[in-house]
């Protein structure tokens, strides 16, 4: 039975509480540590949650698809087919399809059908609404009826993402948020990766570190931001999932 919302904000609450302890734990300090850390808040979240958590995934956080086959593979993860995605990521999107329960989120409208509406390359005129009608809606679509959704997304990602915690509360949502991999840096993913043998959207091996819709969506070069090919020469960070 799904909780009135005050409780499940006091889950949140106790939950994140809880995992910020263990996080600043010695015990979970360096890479094994924290690799070990996202497996414990993933399996907390199955058993708390069961079929009421969902796990978004845009095929650039494999990582976190290969710690969930590995820890908690019936888990229910959904990836939003925006219309937009490269083929490498559409790959990505079916080689992870056979090892997870894994269901695709359309928008409302077709690329076509939204041309013919609002005109061509609505993502260049206005890219917030492009994101809001293909990425925003179609999420919280693919969330409703749930109490809990899981991201990949990290601190490192941007200067927006800074102070998320392994576990949190999506207030524009009223869910618990989970975040497993929060805490990751670059050289934990590259690792986690080589060691798990983990199938990457090979788009990484093209410059792409980052990677969303094609029109809006550039290689970077080594060592800019890793963001910095996104939405490039617009005044736009975030696609509005997580804001």
């Amino acid at each position: 039975m799904t909780e009135p919302q005050p409780q499940l904000r006091v889950l949140a609450d106790e939950a994140a509480a809880r995992f910020a302890a263990l996080e600043a734990d010695p015990a979970h300090a360096g890479h094994l540590g924290r690799v070990e850390l996202s497996r414990e808040v993933l399996r907390w979240a199955e058993e708390t949650f069961g079929q009421e958590l969902t796990v978004a995934s845009s095929m650039g956080d494999e990582v976190l698809l290969e710690l969930i086959a590995q820890s908690a593979p019936s888990l229910d993860v959904f990836f939003l087919d925006t219309g937009y995605h490269f083929p490498e990521t559409l790959a990505t999107r079916d080689h992870y399809a056979e090892r997870l329960h894994l269901r695709t989120v359309l928008p409302l409208l077709t690329v076509a059908e939204q041309d013919a509406e609002f005109g061509p390359r609505l993502h260049d005129r206005d890219p917030d609404r492009c994101c809001a009608m293909r990425k925003v809606d179609p999420l919280n679509f693919a969330v409703q009826g749930r109490r809990a959704w899981v991201t990949g997304m990290r601190r490192v990602d941007a200067p927006t993402r800074t102070d998320i915690t392994l576990v949190g509360w999506d207030e524009k949502r009223s869910m618990v948020k989970i975040n497993p991999i929060a805490a990751w840096d670059d050289e934990d993913v590259d690792r986690f990766a080589f060691e798990e043998d983990v199938h990457l959207n090979p788009l990484r091996e093209q410059g792409y570190p980052s990677i969303g819709c094609a029109p809006c969506t550039r290689p970077v070069a080594p060592g800019d931001d890793p963001r910095a090919g996104r939405w490039a020469g617009k005044n736009k960070t975030e696609c509005g999932l997580h804001t």
